[in-house]
Parts: C-alpha cells; structure tokens; sequence
C-alpha cells in the first residue's frame, strides 16, 4: 500500500491561499480569485482564522473517507489542510478535554450545503467517540433523526433538491469521558405555508411524494390514497419528480430510521394518517349558496373526500362540515354564530391544513426528543449544532423571508461580538496589547426589527390586536409614519423625501437595508400569516377525534379549558424562540461554517463570481477577514514555530536545546526581521503582515532544496561505499566458493574412476559365475529330455496296441449287427416296401419346412415400414407361403411402427398422408416437400416485441404463421405479409408493425388455385357477395406452399365439414375487385436465379416465369 503524504501545516503544497487571513493583497477580486482557484482543484475548504469556509462541490468527493477522519484526529487545527474535519474535530476536543461547551454555526443559503455540513459534523462526532453497544445505540438515534426530520421539514426549491424549510438546533449531550449520551432537537419557523401552496418549480414537504412512490398498495388502500399525484391539490406537477432522487427508496429509508429512533407501529401508521388527511384536505372545495336572509354561504361540492377524511380521523362528519361552512365567535358570556363565505371556507380549510401539519411536525420533534434525550443526570457537556437557513432574497420575498432574515441579522450579530470577543481573549490571554476595531455593527437593523416600542414586529403585532378594519395596507401606513426617518428603512409611501423619485419600489412593498444588502419585501400576506388563526370550530372538531394523536395535537379544542385570550402571534413567537437560541449560543464557545453556494445551475465545475461576491458580502467574509487582520494576521505556538523555520538559522540547527520562545528570538534575530513585524506572546509567536510569514516560507523553501541536495550528496556517499564494500565481500565470497567447488569437481572425479573400474570387475566375476551355472543348467536340462523321450517311446508302443485290440473288437461287433440287420430285412421286407415312400416324403418335407423356418428366423430384414428387403425364396413350391409370409411380417412391423406413436406424431403424419393425396404426382413442388417437417409456427409472435399488438388481437390458437409475399395487382410486384391461420379465420398482417390489414372467416373461402410447376405461387378464392371479398381474391407466394394448403384443406374441413376444392392448372383465374385476371405460368430464363417472378402482361393477363 503506497504511504499517505504527511502534511505538517496547511502552507504545504498549498493551492491558492488555505487561509484568507494570509491572503496578500486583501481586496474582493483576490477573495474570490483565491476561492475560485481552490474550487477548480476540488479544495472547497477555506479558512478565515478559525471560521470554515465551505463552497458546495455538487458532487461526490472522496474526502470523507474513514482514513481522512482518522487523518484528522486529534490533529492541531492548522496542521491539515482546511476541512470541515478538523473543525469539528478542534470543537470536540475542547469540549472533551477542556470541559468548554461547543456550539457549531451552519450559515448560508438555500442550496449552499448546509444540511450536509450538519450531517457531516454528526458523523465525525460519531466517528471519534467511544464505542460500545448502548454509546452506539445512541449514535445511530442521533444520527437517524436526520432522515425523519428531513422528510417532513425538507422540500425542493428552484436553489435546492433537498431543502431545509425549517430551522434546527440540535445539543448532542456528553458524559466526562466523550461519550454521546443524548440530545435535544429544537426547530424554528417551519414554512407551513407551502403545505397549502408552493412557487412554481417547488415542490411540497418530501414526505407527501415518498408516502405515494413507496407505500405499499394495502398501506395506500388503508390511508384512502391513491399513487397518482395529479389528484391531489396540494401537490404541484411540474416539478413532482425530482432528477437523482428515488421517493419510493427514501420513503423505505424513513420508516426503517422511525424505527430506529423509537417510534412504535400504531405510532408510524397515526402519524401518516395525519399526513394523508393533510393531503385529501386540498382537495375539499366549495360552492356558494344564499340563505333566505341574503347572506352568502358555502357548502361542500363533494362530500367524498369529507367522508374519508372523517373516517381517517375518527372525527363526525356533520361536526367537520359544520366548522367548514360556520364561524362561531364568543365573547364573555355570548356566542355569535356567522357563516362562511367560499373564500372564508377555503381560508379555513387551508388554515386547518397548515396547523395540522405545523403541530404534527412539532410532535415529532418532541417524540424524537423522548428517544434522544440523556437518561443519566449526571453533569453533561453539550455540543450544539445549528443549521438554519440562510439569507432569502428573492424576486417576491413575504412574511416568511422577513422572518429568516431576521434571525440572520441576529447571528451575524452574534457572529461579529463573538468574534471580537475571542481575537481580545487571545490578545489578552498572550499579554499583547489589544487596539480597537472599527467594523459595521448591524445591531440598529436588529432595533429596527425589534424595538419593543417601533420595531416593526412590534408594530406589526400591535395592528394585528387592533379593533376595526384591518389590512395589509394599514399595516404599511403604519411603518411609513413611525419608520420613515429611519435610515434603513425605504418605502413608496414614506414622508421621508429622499425616496419620492424611486419608481423602482412598488406602492405595496417596503426596503429594508440589511447587512447582506437590500431586500425588498410585499407587504400583501403580513397579517394574516402573523396572525396564523384557525378558527375556534376547527379546533373544537379536531378534539372531537376519536384519533388519539389529532385530538393532542389540539388542546385549545377541549371546551372546558376555553381560554378566550388572543394566542400569540407568529412574528412574537418567532422573536421569543431567537432570543431564547441567542441566549444558548452565548453560554458556549463559537464555531463557524460558512457555506457557499457557487451556482445556481446546481452543477459541478461551475463558478458564478457574481453569485459567489454577492454571498461573500451578505456574510461578511471580507468584513471577518478584516478584523482578524486588523491586530496580527497571523499566530502560532512557539514549538511547532521553531521546528517549521529551526533549519533557518545554524544556532537553531539542527537541535535547540533551551526553550521554545527563546529558539525563537534567536532565529528571528538571525533573520533580521523588523521587531514591529512580530510580538511576542506568552505562548504564541504573532505575525503582523501576511508578506513576513511569506517571506518566512520562501526561506524556508530555499534552504530545504540546499538540505536535500547535502542529503543527495552524502547518502551518494554512503550508497558508493556501501556498494564497495559489499562488492570486496561479495569477491571474497566468490572465491572461496570456487575453491571449494574446484576440489568438489576433482573429487568426483577420481570417485567416478574407482566406480568404473570396480564396476568392470564386478562385471568380469559376474559373467563368469553366469557361465558356470548356465553349463549345469543344459547338463541337468539334457538328461530330463533323454528321459522324456525314452518314456514316451514306450507310452507310443503301449497305447499302439490297446488301440489294435480295440480294433478287432469293434470289428466283431459290426459284422454281428450287419448280419442280425440282414435277417431282420430279409424277414419284414413285405412290410417295408408298402409305406416307404410316404414316410420319406412327410420326413423329407418336414426337414425342409424345418430348414425354411430357420434360415427365415436368421434373414429377417429390419422393423423399418419402409425397408423392402426380403429372403429370397429357396424351392419353389413355397411361393405362396413366402409371399403370405412377407404380408404378415409387413403388416405386423407397420402395427408395431404405429403403435409407437405419440398424438402429436400422429397428427403430422396424417397431414403428411392428407398432403400425398392430394398433391402426388399433381404437383412438382411436393417430392421437396416430403422430408420437411410441418412446422407450422415459423414465427415466434409470442416472444417479439414488435408483435406484441398482433398477439394481443389475436384470441384463437394460432394454427400457422408465415412470412408470405402478396402479389400486387397493378404491377405484379411482392409486398411482405405475415400470413395466420386459426380455428376460423385466416389474417394477413404487415410484417413490420404487425397492424392486421386483412381478415376472412373460413367460411368465406371457396377454393386454393395452384400450378402444377415448381412454385410456390397460390392463390386464394373467397366467396362472391361475402364482407371478406371487397377487394376481390389473394395472390400469394409461400416456401411451404405445400403444408400451408395442406392445413388450410384440413382446418377449413373441420370447421364447416366441407371440404376445400384445390385446383391445381397452369392458367386460372383470380378476381380482383370487379376484374378477373388470368394467371398463366410459364417455362423460362430468370435473371434472378431459380425464383419465379410475375409480371403484369395487360389488364387480363400475369404471367409467372418459373425456372
């Protein structure tokens, strides 16, 4: 495995400048320049002192691999080059080790990677810290809280795919040793508002879309839902699909991370019954009625819809349309009851809509929180992370991006006192004298905002409580008289006259001068999204609900704690939340992530400077450059200092043995640098300006190139000795090897002489022993053979005459029976001559018939029918016989042959015998025809695509399919059809798209014409007056004329029990429309080859040249 490269400091093999406070000239071109460059090679980190920098590659990068979080562990902060890693590693460690609690800023727009910024901070949490089961059971619940929050807080936008529609701040909660132990999740402002609308190019909440794609068709059934998202109103379509992301999986990965975080099955499934009640909501419309009174009333169109709600929700449905169509509004002691017009009602729906899944989501923050929460009480220590969104500023920009802006206004407030607060610790901590600087404190735009007294939410909360008519407008009359002297503050209307000549600011809208710059904002929507009432009937109705989570998620509606004081309103309650979250943030040691979004394309290798300046300036990062390069632009501890630059001065080379400052004054003053470029702290050396730390680096790099070449030098040294000596080693070695091997040699040698000769002389006595016993062997072998002879000779003489004496006995006892046979003939010869001849004549008969039967059994010819091989006969008066015989045998082998036949072997044999009579010896093409199988599907329709319309219009078992050529009328040319026969019809279809052009009932054909030639032309006759017969008879052409006539002939006889005339001629005629045509075959020369080709004579006659 090739070793990784070992960095020391962030200024290694550094591309661009890793740290803008380094960054030399400081101006907004060499800002983004260096950002840019850094992108370009895939470096989307920067540092600004300790801030983190992080510009969104839009796509995967191998940098977060469990080597690099290893890489960075425990590592020093500047030690690396810049990564989300080792900020979080740096916050984790202080944490950890210094007992100080953390906090992690996420900040940025839409689309500029905070979330992902978030989960990676969690996972390198995850990774570092301890392991065991019940530390890892805790892992994995916070970390999949992030997949359910996600799915219910997150939706696409035309910046962003995946969203965060509402703020969340998350304390991961320690014990002394670094393990995580719990967490506690809080959200801020979800944007409930595009539950009931969404801008076009958005889409809703992802988990409407996922419930959809994944959910099983039983789970769909049971939520009363069905897949297609055209039927919902809520639900926008041009944008229901999302590029890259799969729905049905992500609904998977929600359920199982529910799962895992605690919630229980009745629990999963209450929660998305809330979800589909939500969804069906939109689609409750109304119409208008008039009362008797003349007041206007609503009424629900379709009541569907209200019933499956109702049935989701365990709520009455006459109480729900009640609360749809009526109003009631109490007051101490009295109840007014007033009913609802279309756009009250749709107003009421849409506002039942939004709480119900604004509060839903709260639960679920407070259920996760159930499940992630520490359940020791012992002391904690507490990392925060905060992901929020960024500033908003778009062409409408509403209630909702006030409201965001707001709360960035107040961290990047947060932001600039911490900052300074820090850099004056560390001054003041190093004993270096700390000097003031100027920066732009946006703490008059917070004032602006939230003044108790003329704050515009004080404002807007105070028009919203006042009696009488109130409107978006006088709601701006408002801000124009109190705010109209405020220098941040620009609108149409205002009595200030510096902006009377600005067309650009339309009469509904007012400016506001933010810190990220101007953002204009329509006032149409302030009061009522401020106000965000449901109406004291729907919330009575939904704690009517047999739904256990509905009827909790609605405690106003319980009549006996009516409680008639004015909830608060959104803006007030946002306010509260930001002040409670800026109170957190400043009990704990800061960390920030600044996230940049490089494009609006959402593309990779793609830098927009424009868009990328202007993100830079509404995040300050020039302006936090700046102030930490207003003291000293760089700062280092005193022994990493010494070990970078000790190689710069020879008192400090290679080895300081005193402190670490005072090596460093030493080599400082070798240098010669100027004592106002530097200062000294307690336990840090500090740097003034960027060029003395480049200057530094520049020396540096020199004198390493002088070190590497005195290393060259003496390791080429070292390596030529070494090479020497091992040489003059490695000669020794050789010779005393080839000493030995030389006596080696001359010893064997002189063995292998002695062996040769030992071994002749071995030989020698061996022959000689061989000799000698071979001599006793022939002497013994010699006298064994005299004595075999000598006894055979008498064995010959003994066995010679008891073969002599036998001799004459025998003799005596043939001439004994020869005499008694005469005496016996001569006494019964009367009898004898009488019966003679029959007897021999039957026994003579007999043998021969015997003999017949015999040489038959071994003569036999082969089981084969058609073998026609026979013995031939051997005596002529069995002539009849042998014919007998060979009909018996004959009929005996054919049962035989037949009796081995399968059904299906039958049916082709009895088309092939159907064949033989009808085309033998009428037809020349049907000798060719007699070894080719009936196949009858020649096409697979059933297994092609293209035919996949022609199967399904097909309803009958396909009894032929073949490729034949329809001959053309007009001109005698071939056009290719695909030719189907079945059970009662006969198709002709297009061989390219398979559109059936032709189709004629069986009944409808009347006759097949042919010639007697060598062709495969044919044509088919229909009935005169029938629907098939319009354009008159078929001309066609076919390979397997023979089996396509054949089952023609045998289908159409089995369907209408007549039996098809098959005329074979060399002339016909053929009807073609109201013209009949004769088809004349004739012999001759083709320039084709052997194919016959047809050609239109005149408007009578075509003819058919066949070979």
């Amino acid at each position: 495995m090739e070793k990784m490269e070992v960095k020391t400091s962030l200024l290694d093999d550094m591309i661009g400048v890793g740290d803008m406070v380094l960054l030399e000239p400081l101006s907004e071109e060499s800002f983004l320049r260096n950002l840019q460059k850094r992108f370009d090679h895939n470096e989307i980190y920067t540092y600004i002192g300790s801030v983190v920098i992080s510009v969104n590659p839009y796509q995967p990068l191998p940098i977060y691999s469990p080597e690099k979080v290893e890489e960075y562990r425990n590592r020093n902060f500047y030690e690396l080059s810049p990564h989300i890693f080792a900020l979080a590693d740096e916050a984790y460690r202080s944490l950890r080790d210094q007992d100080k609690d953390q906090c992690i800023l996420i900040t940025g727009e839409s689309g500029a990677g905070k979330t992902e910024a978030s989960k990676l901070v969690m996972s390198y949490v995850a990774a570092v810290c301890g392991k065991g089961a019940e530390v890892n059971q805790v892992k994995e619940q916070l970390l999949q809280s992030n997949p359910v929050l996600e799915a219910f807080g997150n939706a696409k936008t035309v910046r962003n795919d995946n969203s965060s529609r509402f703020g969340k701040y998350m304390d991961i909660e320690f014990d002394f040793k670094g393990d995580p132990l719990g967490g506690v999740i809080s959200n801020y402002l979800l944007e409930k508002s595009r539950v009931v609308k969404q801008p076009r190019g958005e889409r809703n909440f992802h988990i409407f879309y996922q419930i959809l794609s994944g959910g099983s068709e039983d789970m769909l059934q049971k939520l009363k839902l069905e897949r297609d998202f055209s039927r919902y109103n809520y639900l926008s379509l041009d944008s229901a699909k999302v590029n890259g992301v799969d729905d049905a999986v992500n609904f998977r990965t929600v359920r199982n991370a529910m799962q895992i975080v605690g919630f229980m099955d009745h629990e999963t499934q209450s929660v998305f019954e809330v979800v589909a009640a939500v969804l069906k909501l939109g689609n409750i419309e109304f119409k208008p009625e008039s009362r008797v009174n003349g007041l206007d009333e609503s009424k629900i169109k379709d009541k569907n819809e209200l019933k499956e709600i109702c049935e989701l929700t365990g709520i009455d449905q006459s109480v729900l349309e009640r609360a749809f169509s009526f109003r009631t509004v109490e007051a101490k002691q009295e109840k007014v009851s007033t009913t609802l017009n279309v756009a009250q009602a749709y107003y009421a729906r849409d506002a039942l809509a939004k709480n119900l899944y604004s509060r839903l989501f709260s639960w679920l923050v407070t259920r996760i929180n159930e499940s992630i929460k520490a359940q020791s009480k012992v002391r904690k220590k507490v990392m925060g992370v905060l992901d929020i969104y960024g500033f908003e500023i778009f062409e409408d920009n509403s209630f909702e991006q006030f409201i965001i802006n707001y709360c960035n206004e107040k961290l990047q407030q947060i932001f600039i006192e911490l900052t300074l607060k820090e850099e004056q610790e560390e001054y003041i901590r190093e004993g270096i004298e700390w000097t003031h600087i100027e920066y732009f404190n946006n703490a008059i735009i917070c004032d602006l905002i939230e003044n108790h007294q003329n704050g515009i939410l004080a404002m807007l909360d105070e028009e919203c409580l006042r009696p009488g008519v109130v409107t978006d407008d006088t709601f701006l009359e408002k801000l124009n008289q109190v705010c109209a002297t405020h220098q941040h503050f620009e609108s149409r209307m205002s009595k200030c006259s510096r902006f009377l000549n600005d067309t650009s600011l339309p009469h509904s809208c007012f400016r506001i001068q933010h810190y990220a710059g101007k953002v204009m904002y329509q006032v149409e929507g302030f009061v009522d999204k401020n106000n965000d009432l449901l109406y004291r009937d729907l919330s009575q109705a939904m704690w009517k609900a047999n739904h256990p989570l509905i009827k909790s998620l609605f405690p106003e509606g319980n009549p006996a704690k009516i409680n008639l004081k004015r909830p608060p309103t959104a803006g007030s309650q946002f306010k509260s939340s930001v002040a409670t979250l800026m109170r957190n943030l400043q009990t704990k040691n800061p960390n920030y992530i600044r996230c940049i979004k490089p494009n609006d394309k959402k593309a990779a290798h793609v830098f927009n400077e424009a868009l990328v300046c202007h993100q830079a300036r509404y995040l300050g990062l020039l302006e936090n450059v700046r102030v930490r390069r207003a003291g000293y632009a760089f700062r280092q501890p005193y022994v990493p200092c010494l070990e970078r630059y000790k190689m710069l001065c020879k008192q400090t080379w290679p080895c300081w043995r005193g402190p670490a400052r005072a090596g460093v004054e030493v080599l400082f003053n070798d240098l010669e640098i100027p004592e106002e470029e530097y200062s000294f702290g307690r336990s840090k050396i500090f740097i003034r300006n960027p060029r003395t730390l480049f200057k530094l680096e520049d020396l540096r790099k020199r004198r390493l190139e002088d070190l590497a070449a005195l290393i060259q030098k003496i390791y080429r040294g070292w390596k030529c000795r070494t090479q020497f000596l091992l040489m003059k080693k490695s000669q020794v070695v050789i010779a005393a090897w080839f000493r030995r091997y030389a006596q080696q040699k001359k010893y064997q040698q002189t063995k292998s002489s002695a062996v040769v000769v030992q071994s002749y002389i071995r030989g020698w006595k061996a022959r000689k022993l061989l000799r000698e016993l071979k001599h006793q062997k022939r002497c013994r072998e010699a006298v064994t053979t005299i004595a075999a002879y000598w006894h055979g000779v008498q064995a010959r003489r003994e066995l010679k005459r008891l073969k002599e004496e036998a001799r004459r006995k025998h003799a005596v006892a043939v001439i004994w029976a020869c005499w008694l046979g005469l005496k016996v003939r001569r006494e019964y010869r009367k009898f004898f001559r009488a019966n003679a001849g029959r007897k021999i004549y039957e026994f003579v008969l007999q043998k021969i018939m015997q003999k017949y039967f015999l040489e038959m059994k071994n003569k036999m010819p082969s089981l084969s029918p058609i073998d026609k091989n026979w013995p031939a006969r051997p005596y002529l008066f069995l002539d009849s016989t042998h014919k007998e015989l060979r009909r018996i045998f004959h009929l005996w082998r054919c049962k035989k042959y037949r009796d081995g036949f399968t059904n299906q072997k039958k049916a082709v044999y009895e088309e092939k015998l159907e064949a033989s009579e009808l085309f033998k010896d009428k037809k020349a093409l049907y000798p060719a025809s007699v070894g080719q199988p009936f196949q009858g599907a020649y096409l697979e329709i059933s297994k092609n695509p293209r035919y996949k319309k022609l199967k399904d219009a097909m309803e009958e078992k396909v009894i032929i399919a073949e490729v034949v050529n329809k001959i053309n009328r007009a001109n005698g040319k071939c056009t290719a059809r695909i030719f189907l026969l079945t059970k009662n019809h006969v198709l002709l279809a297009d061989q390219k798209s398979g559109h059936i052009k032709s189709e004629l009932p069986l009944e409808d054909v009347t006759k097949v014409s042919m010639s007697s030639q060598n062709d495969g032309f044919f044509a088919v006759h229909l009935k005169e007056g029938s629907g098939a017969a319009g354009k008159g008879d078929f001309l066609l052409r076919s390979d397997h004329l023979i089996e396509m006539a054949t089952k023609l002939y045998r289908t159409t006889l089995s369907q209408t029990n007549q039996k098809l005339n098959i005329e074979i001629s060399d002339e016909f005629l053929v009807q073609f429309r109201q013209d009949k045509v004769c088809v004349k075959f004739v012999q001759g020369t083709q320039k084709n080859g052997n194919i016959p080709t047809c050609k239109r004579k005149n408007n009578r006659l075509l003819e058919v040249a066949v070979p």
